[in-house]
């Protein structure tokens, strides 16, 4: 029986039609907030599902360029309240070095914003902006575009949570061979890629050069943007890529893949990683 801090709930539900003698209860993926606090002060409000915290709050700060790279972390931990210990939905960051010159920034700019699993942070970073942080990816390796084709259905077999919920996005973490390196699931296609990117930080193993992400659902800008900032050279979605995210991959020297599936995809940009194409 799941407990409050599952990644999913049973509920009740009226069935009707082809499955109306079905048992009358179903299974939901868990949505709940997630308070990311720097130094004690409330950063960002972040709808997620359970799981993975410490992993989120590490590389949502990533993606938002508070941190660089795992040196700039020094406490990454959940905050419990003194009468109700069993709360788990605050997690306390604590930086190091220089990165912790800009925290009282940091907090100004984002200061009394709520962050929606659904929409990531929509228009919030620019491309010009972007390009002043980091640079274009290197071409160093190559992915067979055979394992390139299979990364959305080596993801979906980790997808655990969507077997019983139907309602999980997925986010991994491939070696070129085709190796899972990690994955995730999450309410939000955005923060399970902050979840892979914040294990990868924990490991201290960013940037992320050697590996591929896998998403289901489409690409965004958001999920481009992420990309970028953790290093990681080639982006493969299930479905679409919307128009600013082709731009932002071009950009950024990062190989685009869409529509992947049923052994085939769209290659929308830097073709010179996929070999067989």
């Amino acid at each position: 029986m799941p407990d409050s801090f599952s990644p999913f709930r049973r509920v009740r539900v009226t069935r009707f039609g082809r499955r109306a003698g079905a048992p009358p209860e179903d299974l939901a993926a868990t949505e709940e907030p997630l308070e990311v606090r720097l130094h004690g002060k409330s950063f960002a409000v972040i709808m997620r599902t359970p799981g993975s915290d410490r992993e989120l709050a590490a590389g949502f700060l990533l993606s938002e360029g508070v941190i660089q790279s795992h040196d700039d972390l020094g406490a990454v931990e959940h905050c419990r309240h003194p009468d109700h210990p069993d709360v788990h939905n605050i997690v306390d960051v604590y930086l190091v070095g220089d990165a912790t010159k800009r925290v009282e920034e940091h907090l100004e700019q984002r200061r009394n914003i709520m962050t929606s699993s659904s929409c990531g942070l929509c228009g919030r970073v620019t491309i010009e902006s972007l390009r002043c942080q980091t640079t274009p990816l290197p071409i160093t390796d190559r992915i067979n575009s055979t394992i390139a084709a299979e990364l959305p259905q080596r993801l979906r077999a980790r997808q655990s949570v969507f077997d019983e919920t139907g309602g999980l996005h997925g986010a991994g973490l491939f070696a070129f061979d085709g190796a899972c390196c990690t994955s995730a699931e999450d309410v939000g296609r955005h923060n399970a890629v902050d979840k892979v990117v914040g294990a990868m930080l924990f490991e201290e193993r960013v940037p992320l050069w050697q590996y591929a992400l896998a998403v289901s659902g489409r690409a965004s800008f958001e999920i481009v943007q992420k990309a970028w900032l953790a290093g990681i050279p080639i982006v493969c979605a299930v479905s679409a890529p919307s128009s600013l995210a082709i731009e932002l991959a071009d950009e950024a020297g990062i190989t685009l893949l869409g529509f992947v599936r049923d052994g085939g995809f769209n290659l929308y940009t830097h073709a010179a990683r996929v070999d067989g194409v």
